[in-house]
């Protein structure tokens, strides 16, 4: 008679996990390679760190030479980029400086050099100008480029190739050459320094880059996951929205970051197609003069308060924007 005996429950296993040990050699140049990479982002952070020094220099440590490393910080830049002032007659100037403790902190550094506030500068105005084209005509064009892309990604059409091209060719001209035969149009529709006129241009030109960056990640979404959702009874609609926006949200993430930068920093649209109500910040930087001088210090931090809002924004897509550019979408 056969015995069967009673089997218990099955040990775990404890698999050794072999770690493999790095060379020294290869430790090295992974150094060497880190050390690398080190040295070149802190050569360009130099002129980051110089806009920055000299932001909050008088204009006499600016202009200094040579160079000062140690000085006293100071406001009297952003008081020049935020007012507008005049020089005070001698009596008032002396009415002033003994009236000093009920002035307001900006008051007071424009009295050292001897100046009073009279108004607001334009730098805000030009600075939500340029928050309000960048916004809208980034939205709009990763809006228009991810629709076209999935359809160029996933549908057969008559010269699709030649399409392709086309669009691509809208970025091949420099903005120089076409800047004359805009002002001329834009000055025909009406279209000139306005709000409209700036959101149609930085749309146009950014959707070809935002097409051909959407394409890349949709092709890599497998289109088994759509079938299996129009087997399901999902529309071609649905199905983009609940299973090609998802997992495309890094290549949007990168690709809204990108035409953001471009829309942002542009200066010779903004400079040539603008004169006062649409007109941007990177132009009104650049034309900021001074009695008897440039004023530097105001240049070094109306660049930096520009700076900021796109390292903001950057900062806070950069885990989408990182696997977007290294990775894409999900590969099949």
């Amino acid at each position: 008679m056969a015995q069967f005996e009673e089997v218990g429950p099955s040990k775990p296993v404890v698999e050794s996990i072999r770690v493999d040990k790095v060379s020294p050699r290869a430790r090295v140049f992974r150094n060497l390679r880190a050390l690398t990479v080190l040295v070149v982002a802190l050569i360009g952070l130099i002129p980051i760190f110089v806009m920055v020094v000299t932001a909050f220099k008088t204009r006499s440590d600016v202009v200094a030479s040579p160079p000062k490393v140690l000085f006293t910080p100071t406001l009297e830049g952003f008081v020049y980029l935020l007012t507008e002032r005049a020089l005070l007659p001698q009596a008032r100037l002396e009415e002033a400086q003994a009236n000093a403790e009920n002035l307001g902190l900006f008051e007071r550094i424009a009295l050292e050099s001897g100046q009073e506030i009279t108004a607001t500068s334009d730098y805000v105005n030009r600075l939500k100008n340029s928050l309000i084209v960048a916004g809208v005509s980034t939205f709009a064009s990763v809006v228009l480029g991810l629709f076209a892309a999935y359809a160029f990604s996933r549908f057969d059409m008559a010269g699709k190739d030649d399409l392709l091209f086309f669009i691509l060719s809208t970025r091949m001209l420099p903005a120089v050459v076409v800047t004359i035969p805009l002002f001329l149009m834009y000055r025909q529709l009406g279209l000139h320094d306005t709000y409209l006129g700036m959101i149609l241009l930085y749309t146009v030109f950014n959707l070809s880059f935002s097409v051909w960056l959407l394409k890349g990640f949709i092709d890599e979404i497998p289109r088994e996951y759509e079938e299996a959702a129009l087997v399901d009874g999902y529309t071609r609609l649905q199905a983009f929205f609940k299973i090609v926006l998802p997992q495309a949200v890094t290549g949007i993430a990168a690709t809204t970051v990108f035409c953001l930068i471009f829309a942002w920093n542009e200066y010779a649209f903004a400079l040539m197609l603008t004169s006062d109500q649409a007109r941007t910040a990177p132009p009104s930087i650049a034309t900021m003069l001074g009695r008897g001088g440039i004023e530097w210090s105001a240049i070094a931090a109306g660049s930096l308060g520009f700076l900021i809002p796109v390292v903001i924004i950057t900062f806070a897509l950069r885990n989408y924007l990182l696997r977007g550019v290294t990775f894409g979408a999900i590969r099949q």
